[in-house]
């Protein structure tokens, strides 16, 4: 007797070492029965590959003209971290779905790997439209886009220059422009700002000349005491069984790292810039009542034209938006695009 406690108490510790946090549904790696998955691979306008997983309700006759819906992964993860859930979710409602991994992410190609460039993320949002469009079993005139965390501000570009986006949604937005720049609740110096961008330029006299690649930001490997409740959040998802995922030829060590060099490009992010030109497309943007990433979906919610919606979900923060299926309002996610996708 005295063994099995032994015995379970190991178990409990080494589930506690992994700090994975699994309340209110956590199901990141959800599979549903409900719908078709297929591997597909289309090439964006400068020939990078760009692959995604494409899913079919098992409801839906390909012989029928069906509403589509592209998902976009947070900043620095893959498809198979948060939006092949959305995905799932939204292809059981009747939706085929298409969750992408970015170029130099994933599955996708582009070189160097974890490459930063807004421009090109998004373009694949729109060689995504490109290929749903041209299948006979989407309506390419009933074409959304939804993006979560740091692809909420890859959606908004797209959409500015790509009309055939018809609804768009986001969830947990980050804008990563306005994060680089000034930090949450421009919490960021202008001369912090000037260093990080010096230390970046002098990078690329490192790499120019075939020294080691140098990536920045993303999430800790180890918590500490004093590390900040930002970062225990961002852990709690990909450094644990809750969340964790490794797609073949890249490293757990490099998730969400991207490399310091073509980071910096973020700084001439500007994703708000002109969105009220989006109009009258519908937008809505989700986003958590504790979540430190509200500021950007309210910024995005005042400059947008109409027509436009602001939902905050109670009780919720940033990440739990990722995979928590008892907090993620899927039910207004449908409804949205059921009516702005008729």
């Amino acid at each position: 007797m005295n063994r099995l406690f032994l015995a379970l108490g190991l178990l409990l510790s080494s589930f506690t070492a992994l700090g994975a946090d699994m309340s209110n549904g956590a199901d990141n790696f959800f599979k549903s029965d409900k719908v078709t998955m297929e591997k597909v691979s289309f090439n964006n306008q400068y020939q990078l590959k760009v692959v995604g997983n494409l899913f079919i309700p098992k409801s839906v006759s390909k012989s029928a003209r069906s509403p589509a819906i592209i998902v976009g992964h947070p900043m620095g993860a893959v498809k198979e971290q948060s939006s092949n859930l959305y995905a799932q979710k939204l292809a059981e409602q009747g939706f085929v779905t298409l969750a992408l991994d970015l170029s130099f992410w994933g599955e996708s190609e582009g070189s160097p790997r974890n490459a930063v460039l807004p421009d090109m993320y998004a373009e694949d949002f729109s060689a995504a439209v490109d290929y749903l469009g041209t299948q006979a079993f989407v309506d390419r005139q009933r074409i959304g886009v939804l993006g979560i965390c740091g692809s909420g501000s890859f959606v908004i570009s797209a959409a500015k220059i790509d009309p055939r986006m018809k609804a768009i949604a986001t969830v947990s937005m980050y804008d990563m422009g306005a994060a680089n720049r000034d930090g949450l609740k421009h919490s960021q110096t202008l001369e912090q700002r000037k260093l990080a961008i010096a230390a970046a330029a002098e990078q690329r006299y490192v790499e120019f000349t075939d020294g080691k690649t140098q990536y920045t930001s993303g999430t800790v490997h180890e918590l500490s005491d004093d590390t900040h409740p930002i970062q225990r959040e961002f852990f709690d998802f990909y450094r644990t069984v809750r969340g964790e995922f490794s797609p073949a030829g890249s490293s757990p060590e490099l998730t969400t790292h991207p490399t310091l060099t073509s980071n910096i490009k973020f700084m001439n992010f500007y994703p708000f810039a002109d969105i009220e030109t989006i109009s009258p497309r519908p937008m809505l943007f989700i986003a958590g009542e504790s979540a430190h990433s509200r500021e950007f979906s309210e910024e995005a919610f005042r400059l947008a034209g109409e027509s436009k919606e602001l939902f905050i979900v109670p009780n919720a923060g940033h990440v739990d938006l990722y995979d928590r299926v008892n907090l993620i309002p899927f039910d207004k996610l449908t409804q949205f695009f059921q009516n702005a996708l008729k």
